[in-house]
């Protein structure tokens, strides 16, 4: 099933519940929210005060993306936020095994997320216990940046390791996703696809979301 994961990065927070709205009319069924630290990404966005009214806004899952160093202490602080997912990066987590866990411990799902530079092989040893995988297709810190092909071959190997392995998590992709890469990235294995400048940078949200989907619905019929 592709489901569209709108980031809320690359709306306007002045109208943060009306463009979540019309993203949602559009199709939407998750929404994405990144947050960043300033640290682990050069960049700094939002925290849990935006994500508890964020959940006043929608009944969609809000799929929260961790991209900081030390995200431990905050699990508990987003979940009661109101987050349904929480994903962190595997480049960050010592203990990965045991922060994967905590975040199902607070009744989230769990993801790991992994940068462009970071092999697959890595994971080997959590993808038995992860709900979705998130492949970065962008360097992580900034909206609107341009798609890394590169990393498609890292879609196509989770989907054969999934299917090989009997597992069940899902397949995330993030950075660059728009009309003209979506195609690839789903025929690659991908099944959420976040899209922040697609949906909400220009236009109306709705028709974005629903032009988004349609291609990416297509693709995944053409699937090999």
């Amino acid at each position: 099933m592709i489901e569209l994961a709108p980031s809320i990065l690359a709306s306007d927070f002045a109208h943060l519940a009306d463009q979540v709205e019309r993203a949602t009319a559009g199709g939407a069924t998750v929404i994405h929210v990144d947050v960043m630290d300033g640290h682990f990404v050069p960049n700094l966005t939002l925290g849990p005060p935006v994500v508890k009214s964020l959940r006043q806004a929608t009944r969609l899952p809000l799929d929260c993306h961790l991209m900081i160093e030390n995200p431990d202490p905050f699990i508990s602080e987003f979940a009661e936020a109101g987050a349904d997912w929480i994903s962190v990066h595997q480049e960050v987590c010592r203990h990965l095994n045991r922060t994967l866990n905590l975040i199902k411990e607070h009744n989230c799902r769990a993801g790991v997320v992994i940068n462009p530079a970071t092999p697959v092989d890595t994971l080997f040893e959590v993808l038995d216990i992860v709900d979705h995988v998130l492949v970065m297709s962008v360097n992580p810190g900034f909206g609107g940046q341009k798609f890394i092909p590169g990393t498609l071959h890292k879609m196509r190997k989770l989907a054969e390791i999934r299917a090989a392995r009997g597992y069940h998590y899902r397949i995330e992709v993030d950075g660059g996703v728009a009309v003209d890469t979506v195609v690839d990235v789903v025929r690659a294995g991908a099944e959420i696809l976040v899209a922040g400048s697609a949906v909400f940078g220009k236009g109306d949200a709705k028709a974005n979301a629903q032009l988004l989907l349609e291609a990416a619905r297509s693709a995944s019929l053409q699937r090999v």
